[in-house]
């Protein structure tokens, strides 16, 4: 698909892209916070920038605060850096995953801050966080779980919205792939929240004594954990 990036005044930068079937003018705004046009491949590229202008009213109403691009050298976890690389030679985004590397190369035309490449790189970056997580995780659950004498069943690893970890009433445990971005005492204290669900399932009185006992800084951890989110950015 076709496509030139416009940094208009006021609105920040806006991708118009020509679409073949498509037949009318349409605007969005992306989870990031940039704006993209769509316009039928006849139409010229300033038909998809005057739209963008004429919904400028909409576009201030409705814009979300944007995400905080991913950069260059950024560190993905435990273990990856971030490293982007642009070539003449290929007309598409693509990734790979190394042992300590998430790369991103990317067409000459387009740069580190095009939402194609930021949406690659970001699902790139999951991969290797949820690598990470199956390998560094379960090893960690079952060291604190022998520390503390809990069991518990089966383990998973997924992308979840807003929860670090969950545990079903068989005690299988569920970890969210962005523990990977939070400090390893945080991700024993979620951890061991998950492994004392396995023997307390609901949050009450009962629940934090038990957990206290096992981790005595629980309030401090449980507020400093509060400042954190399920996502790339969440650790510098």
């Amino acid at each position: 698909m076709a496509f030139k990036e416009f940094d208009i005044e006021d609105l920040g930068m806006v991708t118009v892209y020509k679409r073949q079937g498509t037949r009318s003018v349409r605007l969005s705004i992306r989870p990031d916070g940039s704006l993209r046009v769509t316009i039928p491949t006849w139409t010229p590229y300033i038909t998809g920038v005057q739209f963008a202008k004429s919904r400028s009213d909409w576009i201030k109403t409705h814009a979300k605060a944007p995400v905080a691009l991913l950069q260059e050298g950024q560190m993905i976890g435990k273990a990856h850096r971030l490293k982007f690389m642009s070539s003449a030679t290929t007309n598409r985004v693509t990734t790979r995953v190394r042992q300590l590397q998430v790369v991103v190369t990317y067409p000459g035309n387009q740069t580190i801050s095009s939402p194609d490449v930021q949406a690659a790189a970001t699902k790139a970056c999951v991969r290797a966080l949820k690598q990470q997580a199956e390998k560094l995780l379960p090893m960690r659950l079952a060291d604190l779980a022998k520390q503390h004498g809990f069991s518990y069943g089966n383990t998973d690893v997924k992308q979840l919205k807003t929860r670090w970890g969950s545990c079903d009433q068989d005690k299988n445990i569920t970890f969210n792939l962005f523990l990977m971005q939070l400090p390893w005492n945080l991700i024993d204290y979620v951890l061991l929240h998950e492994l004392t669900h396995t023997k307390v399932l609901h949050h009450g009185p009962l629940f934090w004594q038990a957990m206290e006992q096992i981790e005595p800084k629980t309030p401090q951890l449980r507020k400093e954990i509060k400042a954190h989110q399920p996502t790339l950015q969440s650790q510098n």
